[in-house]
């Protein structure tokens, strides 16, 4: 236990180390995924089951779907309830995709071509989710749930529409319940690769994806009326070959872990290293998250506890509390409790980063970015 605790600790330190610092306490919460539909509903989650697919054993897989209107309204009840020493509340920095698939209309086109619809009317198609976008927009004007860019839509298009064509099973199997994607059947263990939005098989997929994310971030402007001045690449993987393109969309600063991927073009994936406010050559500045609250889908056994150490660990650096906390937390269409467990935990750790901090500030991810690049 104490071996375990002593290499966390130097993981935490090393982490914190390098980059931009500050003697105010700073917490940032950054949540991905908002938006996507993943598993569409619990009745689609049992015939992937009694099909022999393995969502069961992947916790992303098993909780997480498109937000209703219950989901948001009981997040934002949270959020609401506690406010920081400058009257701020907890605020996500929600990392939101603008698009899903359009299932019908590439039906209609026999699998010929790619065809989405906006996240407004993917909301609009389920079951208690119609205001779910009127709702992001009053959780915005309420500064509690504020809008960035996480793409266009949740899914690797070419992959998605060359296994298609190829007439593979088990992408077949998802487009006919309304998935972006599916496990594989022979193998659940390596996840649902049809998420993976960035992951470019050669040069001109590589092209194609940057203007993938270049209309996701006009589609973002169009939707919400401001641009996204942050990006968080979706399973962090990204080419510095895209920094130029989006600076010029508006993009001043990229979320992100201090590793990230970048795909080889051999079926693999090269990494980069980065730290909190490191600059590249067309003045866009790095965030790097160095706290995680994921009750869902995290092994940890107190993952309140985990969270308050990574906080501990980066205000004793002089650094912000950057934490990752995913969509998927806060899910309850598919499995209620997952939804009330996250909540109670987040209304703990909230009460607990205001006990033991109050002076701490919460902030959102493109204003701890203005504060760095000053």
């Amino acid at each position: 236990m104490i071996g375990n605790r002593l290499k966390a600790a130097v993981r935490l330190g090393l982490l914190n180390m390098k980059g931009w610092r500050t003697k105010r306490k700073i917490v940032v919460f950054e949540s991905d995924d908002w938006g996507s539909i993943r598993m569409p509903s619990r009745d689609v989650y049992q015939k992937c089951l009694a099909a022999g697919y393995g969502v069961d054993k992947i916790k992303i897989e098993k909780y997480d779907s498109l937000e209703s209107e219950d989901d948001l309204i009981r997040l934002f009840e949270v959020l609401s309830s506690f406010k920081d020493q400058k009257g701020n509340h907890p605020v996500f920095t929600a990392n939101c995709l603008v698009a899903n698939p359009d299932f019908e209309k590439i039906k209609k086109h026999d699998f010929q071509t790619y065809q989405y619809e906006l996240v407004a009317e993917t909301f609009i198609k389920y079951p208690n989710h119609s205001r779910s976008f009127s709702l992001w927009l009053e959780g915005l004007k309420a500064g509690v749930f504020f809008p960035q860019s996480h793409g266009r839509e949740h899914l690797n298009v070419s992959l998605f529409m060359t296994d298609l064509q190829a007439g593979k099973t088990d992408v077949h199997f998802g487009f006919l319940h309304g998935m972006p994607g599916s496990l594989s059947l022979k193998n659940y263990k390596e996840g649902n690769l049809y998420v993976e939005t960035l992951n470019y098989n050669s040069r001109q997929d590589k092209r194609d994806k940057l203007n993938i994310i270049l209309e996701g971030l006009d589609l973002f402007e169009r939707l919400f009326g401001f641009k996204s001045y942050s990006l968080i690449p979706p399973n962090y993987i990204w080419s510095h070959d895209y920094d130029e393109a989006v600076k010029k969309k508006g993009v001043k600063y990229f979320q992100g872990l201090s590793r990230m991927l970048e795909p080889d073009l051999k079926g693999g994936f090269n990494y980069f290293n980065t730290y909190l406010g490191k600059k590249n050559e067309y003045d866009q500045y790095y965030l790097v998250r160095n706290c995680v609250f994921e009750p869902s889908t995290s092994s940890v056994d107190d993952p309140i506890d985990h969270c308050l150490t990574g906080i501990d660990v980066a205000f004793r650096w002089k650094k912000p509390a950057i934490i990752n906390t995913h969509r998927v937390n806060y899910i309850g269409s598919i499995f209620q409790e997952n939804a009330d467990r996250s909540l109670q935990l987040l209304t703990k750790l909230l009460k607990n980063i205001i006990k033991y901090w109050p002076d701490v500030e919460f902030m959102n991810s493109v204003n701890i970015g203005r504060l760095i690049c000053k």
